[in-house]
Order: structure tokens, then sequence, then C-alpha cells
């Protein structure tokens, strides 16, 4: 492989052309990005921990809901529902039912997935997170190729799994030990605000983030946790006539 010399690297950048980024460094390009979002990730992860320790259920299996589900609501509505021996059928509906935005977030990404192999599109959605969707939806672009899409998913995505994992095991070890005048749960409020703010940039999407903010705030009582599902279909929905209004 020829290497471009220092003064070729220098004109080529001052010309708006760019240099085809290796799979490593867009890794560390998405790790790097979504490293702030882990002080408010880690310590949710010790809410999961903490949440399994306080239940009656074994550790081991409320540990495998962050493996087998890897969705920090989801996991606190499993972890709650078996504790309190609620049906089976509830217990696997209502994490299905919560987590039945991921259909939108993998409509959105789909036309960029589309470039991969179909192996990497049958594991990789395993690690689809709120974190990971917002984060890669707002890095690529149509014409963005397979190295990109696939190496800054990933590294926003492992850099997201990794410390979840470690900090759900932590909270399980010590969560017995934790005053309760610590509340954690601010963790999970400052997880999707870090999430929230930069994705508002423009009218639609302060639109869309009011109205669906609104009505989740109303929902609060619609059970088994639909009220995240209809206020992510009024917020798009709001945001989407917001743009079309602008755009006439």
């Amino acid at each position: 492989m020829t290497t471009l010399p220092p003064l070729a690297i220098t004109l080529l950048a001052a010309s708006g052309g760019t240099l085809s980024a290796t799979p490593r460094q867009r890794f560390i390009e998405g790790s790097k990005a979504v490293s702030p979002i882990l002080l408010g990730a880690v310590p949710f992860g010790l809410v999961i921990g903490v949440s399994v320790a306080a239940t009656p259920i074994n550790n081991w299996v409320g540990w495998a809901t962050s493996i087998v589900v890897f969705a920090g609501a989801a996991q606190v509505a499993v972890i709650e529902l078996i504790g309190t021996d609620a049906l089976a059928v509830v217990a696997i509906a209502t994490p299905l039912i919560i987590n039945l935005r991921h259909a939108m977030y993998s409509a959105a990404l789909a036309p960029h997935f589309g470039k991969l192999s179909k192996r990497d599109r049958l594991w990789m959605p395993y690690l689809l997170t709120d974190q990971a969707f917002v984060m890669s939806a707002s890095r690529y672009e149509p014409d963005s190729d397979a190295t990109t899409i696939k190496w800054y998913y990933l590294g926003v995505a492992i850099t997201l799994w990794i410390p979840w994992q470690i900090a759900t095991i932590v909270g399980i070890v010590v969560g017995a030990e934790v005053p309760p005048e610590w509340s954690l749960d601010f963790a999970i409020a400052l997880v999707f605000l870090g999430l929230l703010v930069p994705s508002i940039y423009n009218r639609p999407s302060a639109v869309a983030a009011i109205v669906g903010g609104v009505v989740a705030v109303l929902g609060l009582d619609l059970p088994n946790g639909t009220g995240i599902i209809v206020a992510s279909i009024a917020g798009v929905a709001a945001g989407t006539i917001a743009d079309w209004r602008l755009s006439r």
C-alpha cells in the first residue's frame, strides 16, 4: 500500500478531500464520541445491579438480563416482574412492548446497514441501544462507506456494552451495601438527557422533543410501558409535520 507524503495529505485536506479511515480509526472515533455518555450509563448499570440484589431472584438470573436483554428500562421491568412472581407471558411481553421503539431505530438505520454483509446484519442489532442509535444515526451520511458504518457503530456500542456489564455485576455485588440516600436513580434521567440535548438542532427536532416529552409525561399511567411508544409516535409525527410545513 502506498503511503501519501505529509505534503500530499496537507494538500488533500485543504482541498476538502478525505482519506479513507481504517476500521481501528473508525472504532476509536465512535468510542471517543460515546465516552461522555458513560457518566450516566455506568450509574444506571449500577442501579440495575442494585435492583437485582434487592429482589428475591437469583443474582445470576438477574445479571443474565444484562446479557440477554441489554436495555435498561426493559431490564428494570423484567427484574420487577420476575421478583413479584408475575406470569411468564407478562414478563416476556412487557419488555417487548417497551422495546418496540427499536423497530423504529432499525428502520432508520436499515438504509445504512444494508451496505453490510448478511452476517453483520444478523448479529450487530444485538448491540442496538438508544445511545448507539442516536450517535450512529447522526454520524452516517447517505454516501457513508461500509467501514464507517460498521466500525463507528461498533465503537459506540461495545464501549457501552462492556462497562454496562461490569457496572451491573458491581451493583449486584455491593447492592446490599449501598445507602438508600445515595439515590442512584438520577442516572436514568442523566443518560437520556445526554442523548436528547445534542439531537435538538433545528425547529422540527425541538417540536418532536417537546411533543414527545409532554405525551410521555401524560402517558405515565398507561399500562405495560406503552406510554413511551405513544410518546415516540407522537414526537415523530409532530417533528415530521413541522419539517413538512417549513419546507413548503
